[in-house]
């Protein structure tokens, strides 16, 4: 009765207050209709509260399910599936990972340990750094997953032919580099990162790396004679690396031809270098185990050397060793020119500009920080890896790319680039992959002063396209860190930076000062010689750089 009531008296005030009586009959409608289906909003809305204070419980859960994900993404990557990686650990997932336990010779529970999925997602972060040992892996037998059973035995101490060597050399080499490296103050790390220590080629055209010691620079006499020390060359076979043993001199990959796993020395004997058992004031380091030692290689004593000048008496001449890579520190080098910097008020300039020499340095030494500056933030975007670990796998830049590092003396810019290139497609790995990799260790190898690594980074950098880094071997080049000195052969590789500058390429170092590209061109121009005089004060304005993307 109340409820007719009111709905009469509130039709009348609608019809009495307007003389749009039958739109305001429809509003009352559909207020009516909208009363009703209000009624119905308000159930559903008290459901979905109880089902948001669901939802809401379930995100004190997310943190887990953030970490499944990842433990998911992990899986999938060693070759375990696991599915989509959503958090929900499903059968799927505890199918993978009892693979994975199988794998690393864990109890297959299909539940992980705390240490078992930490290591699991450490070496997922780990292998996202790429480099040499990653490339390796995902080449072998196994694939990545090999990667787990190599990091695994690293961190037990244990060498096996699973861990593939020191930065995923062959086990063969690396035994070998054990040997050296216990009768020499240098531990093996140390040996590997030497310039000329190991040397790379494919001597037996079977498409694989094969690898020459040279003990004369671990600084041991243990491993010398007279005047030769010994050269160790491990020949790739299917059944895996064999060493042959020679007494030599100077000698590189090019004095050497195998055929199979048997290798024999191509030079003829000259300046002194010589094939013998064994050096003579010292015994002869054993063969390793399994080791093939050719008959060939056998001579009753070694080769006399050259004989003296007379009038001296008997005293033993030593011939002038031919240039060799600077050992220099280019930190300490990067020290000085900021001192020298300091002291004239500042950077040079096109139009100041009195010593290319120094211009150079100058602008070698501000690339060198920003690489190292960019390095830095990428490794602390890598979670689970220690920077040692991030050293470790950089290290094996040096062995990986020496065959390229060897022709940055003899070959031009482009050839070299050619070679790299090819080296990048046969990678197996992304071109960002690499490219994160190369920068990663830029900073690893200017962070150390071990020029291989930084030198190898750079080169993988420009091989990947980006084309501004030749800048960096072009100041090594001129400068002499890492690579014997010439300011010729820099000139190909200023040119490749500078053209891709000049056409449009984001710059690699100090976007911020265009002028550098005119400051390094007419710096290295100046460094052969082609600068006669700096640019007059009175011409200043129309010696600013200008640039032209036609």
């Amino acid at each position: 009765m109340f409820s007719h009531s009111l709905k009469t008296t509130l039709a009348a005030s609608f019809l009495l207050t307007s003389g749009t009586a039958p739109a305001m009959a429809d509003n009352l409608g559909a207020a009516l209709v909208g009363s009703i289906i209000g009624g119905v909003i308000v159930n559903e809305a008290n459901k979905n509260r109880a089902r948001k204070q669901t939802v809401t419980r379930q995100k004190t859960y997310s943190p887990a399910r953030a970490q499944n994900r990842e433990t998911q993404t992990a899986l999938n990557y060693f070759g375990f599936p696991a599915g989509t990686p959503d958090g929900v650990m499903g059968r799927k997932s505890r199918s993978a990972i009892a693979q994975y336990q199988g794998h690393m010779g864990f109890p297959a529970t299909g539940e992980l340990t705390p240490y078992e999925r930490d290591f699991l997602v450490s070496s997922y972060s780990r292998a996202q750094i790429g480099g040499p040992q990653v490339i390796k892996a995902m080449q072998g037998p196994t694939g990545v997953r090999g990667l787990l059973l190599t990091w695994r035995d690293e961190a037990t101490g244990v060498r096996s032919a699973s861990s593939g060597g020191y930065g995923g050399l062959p086990f063969e080499v690396s035994e070998a580099v054990d040997e050296i490296a216990a009768s020499a103050d240098p531990s093996a790390e140390q040996l590997l990162q030497r310039s000329g220590f190991m040397q790379l080629a494919d001597l037996n055209g079977d498409g694989k790396n094969d690898y020459m010691i040279d003990t004369s620079v671990s600084g041991s006499s243990f491993w010398c004679g007279a005047s030769h020390c010994s050269v160790m060359v491990f020949a790739s076979t299917p059944q895996g690396y064999q060493r042959n043993d020679f007494m030599a001199r100077g000698v590189t990959t090019a004095s050497f031809s195998c055929h199979q796993g048997v290798c024999r020395m191509t030079d003829a004997p000259a300046a002194g270098s010589v094939q013998a058992a064994a050096p003579t004031p010292a015994p002869a380091p054993a063969p390793a185990p399994g080791a093939t030692v050719p008959a060939s290689t056998v001579a009753p004593a070694p080769a006399p050397g050259p004989a003296p000048a007379q009038g001296l008496a008997g005293i033993q001449l030593f011939e002038q060793p031919a240039d060799a890579p600077t050992l220099a520190s280019l930190t300490s080098h990067c020290s000085k020119v900021s001192l020298l910097t300091s002291s004239n008020g500042g950077y040079m300039t096109v139009a100041d500009m009195r010593d290319p020499e120094l211009a150079l340095g100058e602008q070698f030494c501000l690339a060198r920080s920003y690489a190292i500056n960019s390095g830095e933030a990428l490794v602390a975007k890598i979670n689970g890896v220690t920077q040692a670990q991030v050293d470790s796998q950089c290290d094996a830049f040096g062995p990986a790319v020496q065959p390229y590092l060897a022709k940055l003396g003899s070959d031009g810019a482009e050839a070299v680039i050619s070679d790299v290139q090819k080296f990048v497609l046969q990678s197996n790995m992304s071109i960002d992959q690499l490219a994160n990799t190369a920068g990663i260790c830029l900073f690893s190898g200017y962070r150390r002063d071990n020029m291989d690594v930084a030198l190898g980074a750079a080169l993988i950098m420009v091989g990947v396209g980006q084309r501004p880094y030749a800048e960096l071997v072009g100041h090594h080049l001129a400068q002499g860190f890492g690579v014997v000195k010439s300011a010729d052969k820099a000139q190909g590789w200023y040119e490749t930076a500078i053209s891709a500058l000049e056409a449009g390429a984001t710059p690699a170092f100090a976007p911020g000062q265009p002028e550098r590209v005119a400051l390094i061109k007419a710096a290295s121009t100046g460094l052969v010689g082609g600068l006669a005089q700096p640019v007059p004060a009175a011409s200043t304005a129309s010696a600013l750089p200008t640039f032209s993307t036609d």
